[in-house]
This record gives C-alpha cells, sequence and structure tokens, in this order.
C-alpha cells in the first residue's frame, strides 16, 4: 500500500539526510492525510486515489518548477525538481506516445465511440484507466486527435 510505503520511506530519508526527498515525502503524507480523513473516505485511502495524488502534486511541482525558471529562480527550480523525482518514483512508468494511442484505441473500440461528441465517454474509462502514467491534457489531446 502506497500510504504504508510513504511512511516507511520517510524514516528512511531522514536516516539518510536526504532534504529534498524528506520534504516531498511529507507533503505526500500529509496529502494522503488528508485524503483519508476527509468526509466518506471511511479512513481509506486505496492506491487508485494515492497516484492521483502524487500526480497530481508531480504536475504542481513541474509547474512551479517553470515559473521559478521565468523568474531566473533556478535555485528553487532545482529544489522543486528534486522534490518532483522523489514523487515520480512512486509512479508507474509514463506512456509513451505511441503506448498512450494504442491504449486510447482499444479504450475507445471498448466504448464504442465514433465521433467527437462521445469524447466525454472515453474521456471517463481513460481517465481511471491511465491514472498515473498520463496527463489529463495529453489524454484529452490524443482522444481529440482520434475522434476527429
Amino acid at each position: 500500500m502506497l500510504f504504508d510505503l510513504i511512511s516507511h520511506d520517510i524514516v528512511e530519508a531522514m536516516k539518510a539526510k536526504d532534504k529534498a526527498r524528506l520534504m516531498a515525502l511529507r507533503n505526500v503524507k500529509k496529502y494522503f492525510i488528508e485524503a483519508k480523513t476527509a468526509p466518506g473516505a471511511g479512513d481509506e485511502l486505496s492506491d487508485e486515489t494515492a497516484l492521483k495524488i502524487l500526480a497530481k502534486l508531480v504536475k504542481q511541482g513541474k509547474d512551479t518548477a517553470a515559473l521559478y525558471k521565468e523568474q531566473g529562480r533556478e535555485d528553487l527550480a532545482e529544489e522543486e525538481l528534486a522534490q518532483v523525482a522523489a514523487i515520480e518514483a512512486y509512479l508507474p512508468k509514463a506512456l509513451s506516445d505511441e503506448e498512450l494511442i494504442s491504449e486510447l484505441k482499444v479504450i475507445i473500440a471498448e466504448v464504442g465511440a465514433s465521433s467527437a461528441k462521445e469524447m466525454g465517454k472515453v474521456m471517463g474509462v481513460a481517465s481511471k484507466r491511465l491514472a498515473g502514467r498520463a496527463e489529463g491534457k495529453a489524454i484529452s489531446a490524443k482522444v481529440r486527435e482520434l475522434l476527429s
């Protein structure tokens, strides 16, 4: 279970005095605890939900690093990217463009979508199935391309 793995790795990061990894993992655990204690969560955190949280944090970290670079703060950008790398280690390998297209073709066939009007059906299934392996924007763009 990802929650337990992150908790264990926080201790390991403390022992190794790995500051960037420790900060990243503590932040992840904070979000995990918030998700576990949210109304209706029943004090449980599925790995699927945990992966969505991790993917969201990676995206936010990359966006923040890009802003730092625009402002000429390479030091802060590097720190942010180090934390992103620590979090990415827990995500499944990202899909290549070819793999993404292949997966989406299968989903489109399963759903029976044939036009851009049915994009919502495809996105619902694709978002769940490809969570943590592809960004929502990339999925959306490829689905739109395949259905038009």
